[in-house]
């Protein structure tokens, strides 16, 4: 059993070391550099140290929760997980830059865009464990920016991360549709406090937002949408979960993923109050909620066609 236990360790703290030995080796290596090939992995120099800093924030915040509950055997972490690390974070890359900022921009202080591809971390989080989601929406959207060609914003990336890591975190329930229950009302309350600052805040400008053919140069008022789509999102995850009430799986996924959204998009937002200087009202009204609030439309709607199909091909193959 100690060895066992001596094992996860290794492995978890193996796994969060070489992504975090990526970040560095990036950050600090190719930071500098506007573009390498077809990557753009420019990082503000200025702020380096803080980007990092954050970095290092979110992998330890994974590392504890792993600490807390190392018993569960949702750590293993072997060979076909790192293989389902590399194919996710490959699959989160090219459909984020297939998306990230090419298609339905929604108006934000980052260029935050509609990204269907959230889902690829939710479903590889809940699929195949924390881990495995960790490092498909850490590495996946780092590589998705560089390629886009916006240049990087690494607490980010991690922040992606985190959606799948905590995706993944519903397997150390035993009780699924308790746990469900309760992140409901967790993301519910979460969701109805961004709304309120929006509400508080509605003459927040997006200033980073341009749009030259309209004469648009940072200056324009969050939008509706942006400002409501994530109680739509709720509304549809809560949908979803009751309506899948007899499929915990897709139920779960979708339910999980959310908390994982509000949770992990909120670190990256938070985070720049003190990268970008941003005010509370600026992070949350102009970066959180154009960002979380269409992720969790999209949640509602693809990782349910996710889970059908991996429980498909599972009864296929006989896994």
């Amino acid at each position: 059993m100690e060895d066992e236990m001596n094992n996860k360790l290794l492995s978890v703290l193996g796994a969060l070391v070489v992504l975090l030995a990526i970040f560095a080796i990036i950050m600090f290596g190719f930071g500098t550099t506007e573009a390498l090939g077809p990557f753009n992995f420019s990082v503000d120099q200025a702020t380096l140290p803080l980007r990092f800093a954050f970095v290092v924030l979110g992998v330890a915040i994974a590392f504890v929760i792993y600490f807390l509950t190392k018993d569960h055997p949702i750590w293993e972490v072997g060979t076909r997980h790192v293989v389902y690390m590399a194919i996710g974070a490959a699959l989160y890359a090219v459909f984020s830059y297939l998306f990230n900022g090419t298609v339905f921009v929604v108006p934000s202080l980052s260029q935050v865009s509609l990204r269907p591809a959230i889902a690829i971390p939710m479903f590889f989080g809940y699929a195949f464990g924390p881990v495995v989601g960790f490092f498909t929406g850490a590495v996946g959207n780092m590589f998705g920016d560089a390629l886009t060609g916006f240049g990087l914003s690494p607490q980010w990336s991690i922040g992606n991360g985190l959606v799948g890591f905590i995706a993944g975190l519903v397997a150390l329930f035993s009780d699924k549709k308790k746990s469900m229950d309760t992140v409901l009302y967790i993301s519910g309350a979460l969701a109805l406090l961004a709304v309120v600052m929006f509400f508080l805040n509605r003459e927040q400008a997006n200033m980073l937002y341009y749009d030259v053919e309209n004469n648009i140069f940072g200056d324009q008022q969050i939008s509706w949408f942006a400002g409501l789509s994530i109680l739509i999102g709720f509304i549809l995850v809560a949908i979803v979960r009751f309506a899948f009430g007899n499929n915990l799986d897709i139920a779960a996924a979708v339910t999980w993923g959310m908390l994982g959204n509000i949770l992990g998009i909120g670190f990256a937002a938070i985070s720049d109050i003190w990268i970008n200087g941003f005010s509370p009202a600026a992070a949350i009204v102009g970066e959180f909620l154009p960002a979380a609030g269409p992720n969790l439309i999209f949640a509602a709607i693809l990782v349910p066609l996710l889970v059908v199909a991996y429980t498909s091909v599972q009864q296929q193959t006989g896994r």
